[in-house]
């Protein structure tokens, strides 16, 4: 069965993870940007007869579950194994609401839903310490469309994924994926984020983005995407900070321990899905034409490990290295006290050595460039 199937039958790998905490009383929160499927999982997986849905969107559900007590909690959920709330960030209060339950509604698994982290768990992460765990659903990864459909048709399609990404819809509709990705990008990426913090400025916030998007793999300066946008150093970094918080945009960085002459405040950022930061510039043209496979192909890989990593529950300090003399490696993680160093190289004849100032200044270190034929180990974890 290809791809054309309708992504509820692909099968997440977050789902496993999730059946294993089952039961143990904790609330289940599952973050992640809008569209990933996260709804999806939930009615696919965990709705049964026994179990109360409810909807963050909806009125009557914010004016039940604000500022509620123990008691009417205890009468809604009679009777029921588990309370699932989707978009459980718009409910005022909700992080107290869930301690309730947690606390005095004995028999009920709660699972919870939110698109952006800065509006639950804000709400959520001091009244549900030690009583919660917390995931998060990406997009598509490719190994979850390997399982799907295999490793021969997947990798085949490595041109479309760099170009238009892995949202479920646009990997389920690759006829019309250009259509459908510009519109997600203007109903969600604009329309949500301008809503939750009222952003005053939102064509300052689009040329923001776009700035981002082509610097994607380079180091970024606050003063020149304030320069470029208009906008302050202030406002730059806090609208940074809620792309992040709201899952479009992640960062890394600078690793700095040993030498006088790293880079020790830098930071890059990267996109949660490469089809989104295509859509934003508006280019989707083949590999063969285009200027940005480095930057596309660092995206990918990046992205793709954090995917394996997250639903592995493997935990690492993640940082790009570089000197003021250019020297740089494009990722790096720290773990179990070692220090693991990447290169990502789209075209194999330009492999290169290791920084030899690197290799001195921190021995404890493995090394491995990234290509196309490789590439399915660093994702996987096979070359740890």
């Amino acid at each position: 069965m290809g791809i054309f199937v309708k992504y509820v039958m692909i099968k997440r790998a977050l789902t496993d993870v999730i059946s294993g905490v089952l039961g143990d009383g904790k609330v289940i929160i599952i973050y992640g940007p809008r569209q990933t499927g996260k709804t999806t999982l939930l009615k696919e997986n965990f709705e049964d007869k026994d179990t109360l849905w409810m909807d963050g969107d909806d009125f009557d559900v914010r004016e039940l579950l604000t500022h509620t007590t123990s008691t009417a909690l205890s009468n809604l959920l009679q009777g029921k194994k588990r309370l699932i709330i989707d978009e459980a960030q718009h409910i005022p209060g909700i992080g107290h609401t869930l301690k309730q339950i947690h606390d005095h509604v004995k028999g009920i698994q709660v699972l919870v839903t939110g698109s952006s982290s800065f509006e639950i768990s804000s709400i959520a992460n001091e009244p549900l310490t030690g009583r919660k765990w917390e995931f998060h659903l990406y997009p598509f990864s490719v190994m979850e469309l390997v399982s799907h459909q295999g490793l021969l048709a997947e990798s085949r399609l490595l041109e479309q994924r760099l170009i238009y990404g892995f949202y479920p819809e646009i990997v389920t509709h690759p006829a019309d994926a250009q259509k459908r990705l510009v519109s997600l990008v203007n109903s969600y990426l604009y329309k949500d984020i301008l809503k939750w913090q009222e952003i005053k400025k939102p064509v300052q916030l689009e040329k923001l983005l776009q700035a981002l998007a082509f610097q994607v793999g380079h180091e970024v300066s606050f003063n020149e995407l304030a320069q470029l946008t208009g906008l302050t150093n202030e406002t730059v970094q806090r609208y940074i900070d809620l792309l992040e918080k709201s899952f479009v945009i992640f960062s890394l960085t600078s690793f700095s321990r040993n030498l006088r002459n790293e880079i020790k405040r830098g930071k890059k950022i990267y996109f949660y899905d490469n089809g989104i930061r295509n859509a934003i510039i508006k280019q989707f043209q083949p590999l063969a034409l285009r200027n940005d496979i480095g930057p596309l192909w660092e995206n990918f890989l990046i992205m793709e490990r954090l995917k394996y990593k997250s639903t592995h529950q493997l935990f690492t300090n993640d940082y790009f290295w570089r000197t003021h003399a250019q020297q740089e490696l494009d990722f790096i993680e720290e773990y179990n006290g070692l220090i693991h160093a990447f290169e990502f190289k789209w075209n194999e004849r330009k492999k290169k050595s290791i920084s030899l100032s690197f290799a001195s200044a921190y021995p404890s270190h493995t090394y491995h460039v990234i290509s196309r034929q490789n590439y399915m180990d660093f994702i996987t974890g096979k070359l740890d």
